[in-house]
């Protein structure tokens, strides 16, 4: 895949450790937001590595693996579902970004982030419409964050086999809307969510 060169400009501007930012989960009915900080050495590709929508479980997988070896820094950041209902899924995504940010091992000069906005943090940012697609280390950053949610949505469903969380994740699949029909919300669950809001009233 043919990257667009975001990285290799930042670098020829003087900045020295560049970070990709993305997250997973803003759409699902339950469960955390987790975002993802990557920072790659100077490359400009890396097989294996795409937006996490376009690979399959075992592809991210693999190219979890794969950042974990070669990537300088990666940066984990979670908020749950309670904090979600209280702020917002913008500014619980937003808060999960900063936290990963935060998370490093290495304190980033600069960030490409995913989407329209950029962090309440004191270094140069460039927010980058479907910078999964287009930008190496957020599509890096992509696939850990979807990984770790996806793997934290498996480790609940222990706790809450009912809904079955490790097939859907928290997604408001038919699966899942009949089953919080028959036995409510969990505390996983996120209440300000219309369509939470929807089946409560039922």
């Amino acid at each position: 895949m043919r990257w667009e060169p975001f990285e290799e400009k930042a670098r020829g501007q003087g900045f020295q450790v560049i970070a990709g930012l993305d997250e997973a989960g803003r759409g699902p009915l339950a469960g955390p937001v987790v975002a993802a900080a990557v920072v790659f050495p100077k490359i400009r590709s890396m097989k294996g590595i795409d937006d996490s929508k376009a690979l399959s479980a075992e592809q991210r997988e693999k190219g979890l693996s794969l950042l974990q070896k070669r990537a300088l820094g990666v940066g984990i950041g979670i908020v749950e579902a309670e904090e979600i209902d209280r702020l917002n899924i913008l500014q619980a995504s937003l808060k999960a970004m900063e936290l990963a940010v935060k998370d490093l091992p290495l304190g980033p000069d600069f960030l490409f982030i995913d989407g329209l906005h950029c962090l309440k943090l004191p270094m140069e940012q460039e927010a980058i419409p479907q910078g999964d697609r287009r930008c190496l280390s957020i599509a890096a950053a992509s696939i850990v964050a979807k990984v770790t949610r996806d793997r934290l949505m498996v480790a609940y469903h222990k706790d809450y086999p009912e809904y079955n969380f490790a097939r859907h994740k928290g997604y408001g699949t038919r699966e899942h809307l009949q089953a919080i029909k028959k036995y409510g919300c969990c505390p996983l669950h996120r209440q300000s969510f219309r369509t939470i809001y929807q089946l409560s009233l039922l």
